[in-house]
């Protein structure tokens, strides 16, 4: 097993433009090291060993080797999407003699940052095949996509113009004879236009994820939100997994965290609850065991934290500074849009003890709205305590961010020492 680090980041952001990318990245990891794929339609093994399932763009994997069927569960959870541009079910466009794709804001993305990049298209498309659907995972890394700014001379004050998302973040294309986007795509899929009958598209920079700073101490990459936990947390599991304890340790990625969870496979669904009643009832336990198992386990909902921005210092609670490079960050909000309690602050603060790494605690300015995780909506779905962690990051949901390189190691570390045995 390989430890956290920010190379070991960047490779994973940059192969993984999509949820269904992220999934597709970390069963890659999982199945190197002895992991083994189930179906949700199957009858799972009866006895021990190292599993995962794969929901559309959410992934759960988990190790019983070693542990009681009803031992308590350790959980690290994340999201696997990101704020982007997405393709409409009409994409092709056309205005002023241009050729455009018709695209829509995702998730909360800051729409000024997607402005003159040169942009590429990932996603899965469902096809026809004879009487039935293939989901296929398509990924384009050519720049076929951009949407321009608009020139400082056509302001009418010279201070840019405030973008619409219905009309300024459609995509130049072709200036005439491209063919439609579908068409395309197919091609690259090497199907029949006519089979492609659904598509969930977006867009990704096409900038590769790099070490930057005099220092080469940041790393610089889209997705950082939340795809730093999605690697922190494989890291994390394969750890646990080498050394099995007392209890089991699961990790849950969800999709649609950026829309609120509300879907088949978000946190708002039964894909948790439901892995992990499995996971007791097809080794012997019973519903009694499965209720007690719960009781007795703990959740680290992982996403990236805000550090303090330097050119924007008065934007942040003055008395919790958050540094990059500075530790992994635990998150508190009385209003509970973290789902941080006193018990769960102190399961992590522990962790950080035992990985030797220094803990940072933030709190939103109590004068500005404060965004959420999948905590409050994990804790409430499945009654497991659960804590909110992250690390520390600029340009939150910007098209590429911002983190400490040394916190790649750190947060990974953090969750290894939340995971590891009693």
């Amino acid at each position: 097993m390989t430890l956290a680090t920010a190379p070991g980041l960047c490779s994973f952001i940059d192969a993984s433009p999509s949820p269904f990318h992220v999934c597709v990245t970390v069963a890659k990891r999982l199945t190197t090291y002895g992991f083994t794929e189930l179906a949700e339609i199957d009858s799972w093994p009866q006895g021990p060993g190292r599993y995962f399932v794969v929901r559309g763009g959410s992934l759960v994997a988990w190790s019983t080797e070693g542990v009681d069927p009803a031992a308590p569960f350790r959980i690290v959870g994340g999201h696997t999407d990101s704020p982007n541009l997405r393709v409409k079910q009409h994409p092709d466009l056309k205005s002023a003699g241009w050729q455009l794709v018709g695209l829509e804001p995702y998730g909360g993305a800051w729409l000024n940052s997607w402005l003159d990049r040169d942009l590429g298209l990932s996603g899965r498309l469902s096809v026809r095949a004879g009487n039935s659907v293939q989901q296929k995972l398509i990924r384009v890394d050519e720049p076929i996509l951009r949407v321009p700014q608009l020139a400082i001379h056509l302001s009418a004050d010279r201070k840019g113009v405030e973008l619409d998302p219905q009309r300024h973040v459609n995509a130049v294309w072709g200036t005439g004879s491209a063919p439609s986007l579908m068409s395309y795509l197919a091609a690259v899929a090497g199907v029949q236009h006519t089979d492609v009958l659904g598509w969930e598209l977006m867009t990704h920079d096409l900038a590769p994820s790099q070490l930057i700073g005099v220092d080469a101490d940041l790393v610089s990459a889209p997705r950082l939100d939340n795809q730093g936990t999605c690697y922190a947390g494989t890291v994390a599991l394969l750890a646990a997994a080498a050394d099995p304890g007392s209890r089991i340790p699961v990790l849950a990625l969800f999709d649609h965290e950026e829309v609120g969870s509300g879907s088949d496979r978000g946190a708002q669904s039964d894909l948790l609850a439901t892995v992990l009643e499995r996971i007791v009832l097809v080794r012997g336990g019973t519903r009694e065991d499965f209720l007690r198992a719960m009781a007795g386990s703990i959740c680290a909902s992982g996403d990236m934290a805000h550090a303090t921005h330097p050119n924007y210092p008065d934007r942040h609670e003055p008395a919790h500074r958050i540094a990059i490079n500075g530790g992994p960050v635990l998150k508190v909000n009385q209003n509970l849009r973290y789902a941080t309690d006193a018990a769960g602050a102190a399961a992590f603060a522990l962790a950080c003890d035992s990985a030797g790494v220094p803990l940072q605690r933030y709190v939103h300015r109590a004068d500005l709205p404060c965004g959420s995780t999948i905590g409050p909506i994990t804790a409430a779905r499945t009654g497991v305590a659960t804590v909110d962690v992250g690390a520390a990051q600029l340009a939150m949901h910007s098209a590429r961010e911002l983190m400490g390189a040394d916190d790649v190691g750190a947060y990974a570390a953090a969750l290894s020492a939340f995971l590891a045995p009693e």
